[in-house]
């Protein structure tokens, strides 16, 4: 039997569905869980925190790690870029921890294409009016920004079908328990489950006493 390996989740969402704050409170739900933090071209926002949010660099720094092949996965969103470090995912999974990406959906596909056992999460708003409410409630955009927000959130959500899961993120307490199931439900797959429990089927497979 091969050695435990962890498993990988991808979260997607459009900006303004809560996926943010989703992740934050799983994680911290689940011992055996960790938050992969992603590098960026963009400006921190207000409270965000070096090597806690995102790796804030320059495009130049970005573009030798894209050269370099240092990224699972980078993606432009907007005006800027995004990418998640490969050797510390592969490093985490191999330890035997679960992974989870906040990525938009071009940087899931990626993933799934060269990983295709990961597990591929959509979040969705409840609706168009509350994403657009959200948005402006954050007050860090104007009103053009939010409009550049919603259709590229329009374009977003047209690629839901691409995930494995679909949570509506209309109750955070709903979705975040939703979130939760899914997790327990990957980790007891058959070809995750099975390297977990390694030595005990080797030993109720022999034959014999």
């Amino acid at each position: 039997m091969a050695n435990a390996r962890g498993s990988l989740f991808i979260i997607s969402a459009p900006s303004g569905a809560g996926k943010t704050s989703l992740v934050k409170a799983l994680v911290e739900k689940d011992g055996n869980l960790h938050a992969s933090v992603s590098h960026t071209t963009r400006s921190p926002r207000p409270g965000e925190k070096e090597g806690s949010n995102y790796y804030f660099v320059k495009k130049s720094f970005f573009d030798k790690m894209v050269s370099q092949g240092e990224f699972l996965e980078s993606a432009q969103v907007f005006d800027h870029f995004y990418g998640t470090s490969k050797l510390w995912v592969q490093s985490q999974l191999e330890a035997g921890t679960d992974v989870v990406l906040e990525i938009d959906w071009q940087g899931a596909k990626q993933i799934k294409e060269c990983m295709p056992l990961a597990c591929a999460i959509f979040i969705l708003p409840p609706s168009k009016n509350a994403l657009q409410e959200r948005l402006m409630s954050r007050g860090q955009d104007n009103p053009e920004v939010i409009e550049r927000r919603m259709d590229q959130a329009v374009n977003e959500m047209s690629h839901f079908e691409s995930s494995d899961y679909l949570v509506l993120n209309r109750n955070f307490e709903d979705a975040l328990n939703e979130l939760e199931v899914i997790v327990k439900a990957q980790r007891l797959r058959t070809v995750n489950r099975a390297r977990s429990l390694g030595n005990i089927l080797l030993d109720m497979l022999k034959f014999g006493n």
